[in-house]
């Protein structure tokens, strides 16, 4: 006959008692009455465990967890625990699956009694990944497991839970501690609201004060500007008084020098008149005594000298008129009289 096993089976296969073949996932042909194998499992397998247990207080708690293995060992676990399968029908003869889980659960409770045993129930209550950590460390170490061919992969605690009467106590404490808290958190809100309040009052207080006094410096600052503005502007009109005192002393200085220079200048010409008159009057006096040396004749001659015509005419008709009783017959032709009126 003719058998295949999955690779997720190691498979030791025995002929008249004889170990003759093994591996994951045999398959081979085999006499029914002269062969026989043992199938033991690959994979990690998973286990469910709950147990009570009894703290160090004397309380009892409940655990629940899950324990995961796998086989490492298929020998030794083929001859710890019956894993003979049915060539035909691939079905255990027996449960060795449950009978290994079992194996290994009691000894993963051996493992949580010896930790709760020491805890207080507060503390094996919130015990969680930290006793699932040391219990896994165990385990590990474990001489037992090693004789089963088996070795634990994983421990986790779901629940740890105490009786009813007992978590209805810790309820009630835990509650009344819950509402302490809560009652000193409310007042510490208080507290924390009126100490924020107080510190914004503060706050409000100081900015109000530096307000004031950036208002102060401002205004002082605006005082002095101003001050310092009237100074400058009185010191320039002192200036500018000073300097108009100054160009109209230095224009009165320069009217006087100037009228002092036209004063001097007209004694000089007054003085300079006098001489020409003088020199005029001397020249006049000179000719008049040199005329008064000459007799008429001679004067009326030199008079008549680069005379022009038309003024002796003039002076002839003069003479003419002055002897007029003298004259008997006087001719003037008419060319004379033309030529006198057109000039």
């Amino acid at each position: 006959m003719y058998v295949k096993f999955s690779p997720n089976l190691y498979v030791l296969r025995y002929t008249k008692g004889k170990l003759t073949a093994e591996g994951k996932g045999l398959s081979f042909f085999y006499l029914d009455r002269m062969t026989s194998a043992a199938a033991v499992p690959v994979s990690n397998i998973d286990a469910d465990l709950i147990f009570e247990e009894m703290t160090a207080d004397f309380q009892k708690i409940s655990v629940q967890g899950q324990l995961t293995y796998r086989l490492s060992d298929y020998k030794k676990a083929a001859s710890a625990i019956d894993f003979t399968i049915n060539l035909k029908t691939k079905a255990y003869s027996g449960n060795p699956i449950a009978k290994l889980s079992k194996r290994i659960i009691n000894i993963s409770e051996v493992a949580v009694r010896s930790l709760i045993g020491d805890m207080e129930l507060t503390d094996a209550l919130a015990a969680g990944e930290g006793l699932a950590a040391d219990v896994l460390e165990r385990l590990k170490n474990e001489p037992e497991l090693a004789g089963l061919g088996a070795e634990v992969t994983g421990f986790s605690i779901i629940k740890i839970t105490a009786n009813p009467e007992t978590a209805r106590a810790l309820e009630a404490a835990t509650r009344e501690d819950i509402l302490k808290q809560s009652d000193d958190a409310l007042y510490a809100r208080r507290n924390a609201s009126i100490e924020q309040e107080r510190i914004v009052k503060e706050n409000e207080l100081s900015t109000e004060i530096s307000v004031q006094e950036k208002k102060k410096k401002i205004k002082e600052t605006e005082i002095q500007t101003r001050r310092m503005v009237l100074e400058r502007e009185a010191e320039m009109e002192r200036i500018r008084i000073e300097s108009e005192a100054e160009r109209e002393r230095i224009k009165l200085e320069s009217e006087i020098e100037l009228e002092k220079k036209r004063r001097e200048l007209a004694d000089l010409k007054l003085e300079n008149a006098k001489k020409e008159a003088d020199a005029e009057s001397y020249r006049i006096g000179a000719i008049m005594e040199a005329y008064g040396r000459l007799g008429s004749d001679v004067l009326v001659a030199m008079a008549q000298l680069n005379m022009e015509p038309e003024k002796m005419i003039a002076q002839a008709f003069e003479k003419l008129a002055a002897n007029s009783g003298k004259i008997g017959t006087l001719n003037i032709t008419p060319d004379l009289l033309d030529s006198l009126i057109d000039r």
